[in-house]
């Protein structure tokens, strides 16, 4: 069997891989991840914590008292049902949240920052911001920044909107 493409096929791959949509989003992912490693490694030196451990704590500290279900979790963080399981064990063994029983439903676990959670979570926070600060918002202009963060809010509403 020949491997070999044809000339028009490789051309048209060629030109599909090089288009500018295909270098826009790439471009789009590749900020996105490289930021997320910067945040990432920033969290685990000055804080022992990953920036998903950040995520989970900013989900609990954002409404004091509120309920929050490990299935919550998992939805809110877009995270598997194991893997939300596997990251609380290890929140928990760090002394960051606590599971309690929902008051009625005893099947039902609900996670709360703990008060070394929380002081984490400031320190965290201050980290996260310093980076964002950094790489996300002092690049650019002020102007440019209101509108990237206008374009990127109407691309979350029609993905949120999107009937699949």
């Amino acid at each position: 069997m020949n491997d070999t493409p044809e000339p028009n096929a490789a051309a048209a791959a060629a030109r599909a891989a090089n288009s500018g949509l295909v270098r826009d989003f790439g471009l789009l992912i590749k900020s996105a991840t490289r930021m997320e490693q910067r945040i990432d490694a920033a969290l685990r030196r000055e804080c022992g914590i990953s920036h998903t451990m950040l995520e989970v704590l900013i989900r609990l500290c954002r409404r004091p008292g509120e309920e929050v279900s490990q299935r919550q979790l998992a939805d809110d963080l877009t995270l598997t049902s194991s893997g939300t399981t596997r990251l609380i064990d290890r929140m928990e063994g760090a002394g960051l949240v606590r599971r309690v029983p929902a008051p009625g439903d005893r099947r039902v676990a609900l996670v709360e920052p703990t008060t070394e959670g929380r002081t984490t979570f400031l320190r965290g926070a201050a980290v996260h911001a310093r980076v964002v600060e950094e790489f996300f918002v002092r690049p650019l202009a002020a102007a440019d920044y209101t509108r990237l963060t206008g374009a990127l809010s109407e691309i979350d509403r029609a993905l949120r909107e999107a009937t699949d």
